[in-house]
């Protein structure tokens, strides 16, 4: 069975939204945004680019708004078929395996950098890189999100 479309789903994206603004303690959207807007607006017009991944042992992306999409070079089918060692080198993925255990104990962390890699194989850096953990309503653990604004 496949995953849902989570681009615009409002319930996907109040657990991204939320799960953000519990452990970050700010929110990504702009005030007033609620279910449907707030998805739209996050998979569309977010000035940032947002990824998240699954809870499987190998994680695959759940998530890719249209400019993760565009830093990485995936569209959204190719996107949430991906597993999200993949978006890092060969090189980089010891570090980024570090850094995503440390979120799953900690909760979130900000200001990480990383060199990632395109689907055409062309290398770049991810800054100012924000990963929280999502977490539902009945506390259970869904997976990992990440915001970087600058690449």
């Amino acid at each position: 069975m496949s995953e849902p479309d989570r681009s615009t789903d409002p319930e996907f994206c109040a657990l991204l939204l939320g799960s953000y603004h519990k452990l970050v303690g700010s929110q990504l959207e702009p005030a007033g945004l609620f279910s449907a807007d707030a998805a739209r607006w996050l998979y569309q017009e977010a000035p940032f680019a947002v990824l998240a991944h699954d809870t499987a042992a190998d994680p695959v992306f759940s998530y890719a708004n249209e400019r993760a999409q565009r830093a990485f070079g995936y569209d959204w089918a190719e996107f949430t078929a991906l597993p999200s060692r993949l978006s890092a080198g060969p090189q980089s993925r010891e570090e980024r395996k570090q850094f995503l255990s440390s979120v799953r104990r900690d909760g979130f962390a900000s200001g990480y950098r990383g060199l990632r890699v395109r689907k055409n194989g062309e290398r770049f850096w991810v800054r100012d890189l924000t990963l929280w953990n999502l977490v539902d309503a009945a506390g259970t653990y869904r997976g990992q999100a990440a915001v970087f604004r600058e690449q």
